[in-house]
C-alpha cells in the first residue's frame, strides 16, 4: 500500500495536517556519507512560495534522522526521517467537509475508509507526503556514481512559454497544468526486465505515484503512432550500444540500452481552483455553488521537476541494487 522498491525499499507515512509526514528507506548500503545537509538543497527546490504560482504554505521541511545513520554515515539498517508540520490551517477544510472537493479523493477516501480518514488538507492523499520521496530520492542520488538525473517543466497550460502560460491561470482566476520531461544520463546497459518489471513499468509505478500526474510517454512516446517503423527505430552505431537517435528514450525491451533515458509526463492542473464551482452537497444530497478555500499552487507542474527526479533515482538505484552495481561503488 505505502511501500516501494525490492532492495531500494520505501515506506512513506503522515498527512498533510498530521504532527508530520516523513519516510523509511530500508536496503541502502552501510557506509554512505549522510547529513541532513546533503538533502536541504532537493527540498527547497520542493517547496511552496519559491516562484510565482505555487503555494504560499512555507514548511522548514528540516529533515530529523530517527534511524539508520549513525556517526555520519549509514549503518545499513532501515533510515527513518521525519518532517514536522507546523504551518497548518484546519479550519479552511472544516468548513467545506460537506462538499467532497471535485478532483480531489474526498469522496472515494470517504467511502474507503467509511469516513474514518484524515481529510485536512487532504490528509494522506496530500502532496505534502512527496517529501519523503525527495528525501529518499536525494539519498538515491549519492547513491548513483556518474548518473545524472535532472527534469523540468517544458510546458504550462499548453505554451512553451511557461509565463505566458502561467499568466493565463492568473487571468482566469483558475488553475492550470503542464508537462515535465526528465533525462538521465550514464545508465548502464541491462537495467529492468521484460515484461512486469521492465525499466517502464517501475518508472511508470513511481511516477504514478505523484498527486497530479496523469500520463507519461517515452522517448518519442504517442508520436510513435504516427510513424513508420523504419523512421522510429534507433540504428546501433558503435559495440558500446550508441544509437543514431533515441526514439526509444533509453529502453528497448524493458532495459537500459546505454543511451540518454528520456521521458515525459503530464500533470493536470491543481484540483484546488480559487475558481466557483458546481459539485454535491453530501449532506443535503443536492448541488450547490462552492469556492475552495485555502493555499493552493495554481500550477502544482512548477514543484513537480524535483520529486520526478526523486522517484527515478529512486527506481534506478533499486535496480543497481538488484544488479550489484552499488554494492560495488560503496564497498
Amino acid at each position: 500500500m505505502n511501500s516501494f522498491g525490492r532492495i531500494f525499499r520505501i515506506s512513506i507515512f503522515g498527512e498533510s495536517h498530521g504532527e508530520c509526514v516523513g519516510i523509511t528507506i530500508d536496503g541502502c548500503p552501510a557506509g554512505l556519507v549522510l547529513s541532513a545537509e546533503d538533502l536541504l538543497s532537493d527540498l527547497e527546490r520542493r517547496k511552496g512560495g519559491k516562484q510565482k504560482g505555487t503555494t504560499p504554505r512555507q514548511e522548514e521541511d528540516y529533515p530529523i534522522f530517527k534511524s539508520g545513520v549513525f556517526n555520519g554515515k549509514t549503518t545499513g539498517f532501515p533510515i527513518t526521517i521525519l518532517f514536522e508540520n507546523k504551518n497548518t490551517r484546519s479550519d479552511d477544510y472544516a468548513k467545506q467537509r460537506s462538499i467532497p472537493r471535485p478532483g480531489h479523493a474526498d469522496w472515494v477516501a470517504h467511502q474507503k475508509f467509511g469516513g474514518n480518514e484524515d481529510y485536512r488538507g487532504g490528509g494522506h492523499f496530500s502532496a505534502r507526503l512527496t517529501t519523503g520521496l525527495v528525501a529518499a530520492g536525494a539519498i538515491a542520488k549519492k547513491l548513483m556514481t556518474g548518473i545524472s538525473v535532472h527534469a523540468g517543466v517544458t510546458e504550462i497550460a499548453g505554451e512553451n512559454d511557461l509565463e505566458k502560460g502561467l499568466q493565463k491561470a492568473v487571468d482566469a482566476k483558475d488553475s492550470v497544468g503542464g508537462i515535465v520531461e526528465c533525462r538521465v544520463n550514464g545508465l548502464p546497459v541491462g537495467l529492468g526486465e521484460p515484461y512486469f518489471d521492465s525499466l517502464e513499468s517501475s518508472l511508470a509505478h513511481m511516477v504514478f505515484a505523484i498527486p497530479a500526474v496523469r500520463g507519461i510517454e517515452f522517448g518519442t512516446g504517442f508520436a510513435a503512432a504516427k510513424m513508420f517503423g523504419s523512421e522510429h527505430n534507433d540504428a546501433i552505431e558503435n559495440t558500446g550500444g550508441k544509437t543514431r537517435t533515441n526514439h526509444a528514450g533509453g529502453i528497448v525491451g524493458g532495459i537500459s540500452n546505454g543511451n540518454e533515458l528520456v521521458f515525459r509526463l503530464a500533470v493536470k492542473p491543481t484540483s484546488s481552483t480559487p475558481k466557483e464551482q458546481n459539485s454535491l452537497n453530501w449532506e443535503t444530497g443536492k448541488t450547490e455553488d462552492f469556492s475552495i478555500k485555502g493555499r493552493h499552487d495554481l500550477c502544482v507542474a512548477l514543484r513537480a521537476p524535483v520529486i520526478v527526479e526523486a522517484v527515478t533515482a529512486i527506481v534506478i538505484a533499486d535496480f543497481l541494487l538488484l544488479e550489484q552495481h552499488i554494492k560495488r561503488v560503496i564497498l
